[in-house]
């Protein structure tokens, strides 16, 4: 990842902290996207400058295309150009599926917006500065949820079923100039979850290797599809600790 610039959404906090962080100690550039979390985003560019990377931090709701465009000008202006492109801006809200009356237009709106639009956002206007780099690719963080329809709510793991389903066009779409894949994390201790530590506990029990996931695994296999899966596109890892392959353990 030497010399290589990547943007990193939603990378203040969780996977897009850990995320960022692992790029920069391979050599990356990093541009820290953030929209309300100004000060973890500068949290993370203090400790990437602190261990001698380079880091910056960039406002956009990737919601909203014309701040999708105008972060992608500066990202050209301040480094020149982009190479590598982690979809991570995500928003949910714990709503148990059974709550159907509970999945308002404005819950739908919102998930969809971030978590669809956002990346599709952010992926149309990357492309031409990733067609002028050699190895070019884009990451979407998605979810296991989009496997077994459970996670936080219906619209949720509907929407990251989206995200693995457009992962696929894309690397169609975009070849051979640029690869598209996904990681689809599992249940991970963030505060994005939302969930009671007696869900994460309950959660940990069931998983096959005896505990979840951590975001620097999460992480790493998102730096491996950047740099080390040269071979792969339109490919989407499941990283949960084998309960999508394996089922829950009792």
């Amino acid at each position: 990842m030497n010399n290589r610039v990547v943007l990193i959404t939603g990378g203040g906090t969780g996977i897009g902290r850990a995320t960022g962080l692992l790029f920069a100690s391979e050599g990356a550039a990093v541009v820290v996207n953030y929209n309300r979390s100004q000060d973890a985003a500068a949290e993370v560019v203090r400790d990437i400058e602190a261990a001698g990377g380079c880091a910056s931090a960039m406002r956009a709701d990737v919601g909203r295309e014309e701040e999708v465009r105008g972060m992608m000008s500066q990202i050209e202006s301040r480094f020149g150009g982009l190479d590598l492109l982690v979809n991570n801006a995500g928003w949910s809200q714990v709503i148990p599926h059974s709550r159907l009356e509970d999945l308002t237009d404005e819950v739908w709106d919102r998930t969809l917006n971030v978590n669809l639009r956002g990346a599709f956002y952010c992926a149309r206007a990357a492309v031409p500065l990733l067609k002028k780099r050699p190895g070019a690719s884009i990451v979407n963080i998605a979810s296991a949820a989009a496997f077994h329809a459970s996670g936080s709510s219906i619209i949720y793991a509907a929407s990251k079923a989206a995200m693995v389903s457009m992962t696929k066009s894309l690397a169609r779409a975009l070849a051979p100039d640029i690869r598209v894949n996904a990681v689809c994390p599992g249940l991970l201790r963030t505060r994005f979850a939302g969930w009671t530590d007696e869900a994460f506990e309950n959660a940990e029990r069931a998983t096959p290797i005896g505990r979840m996931v951590t975001v620097e695994e999460v992480a790493e296999t998102a730096l491996f599809l950047a740099s080390g899966g040269t071979g792969l596109t339109g490919e989407a890892i499941v990283v949960d600790g084998g309960v999508c392959q394996l089922g829950r353990s009792r």
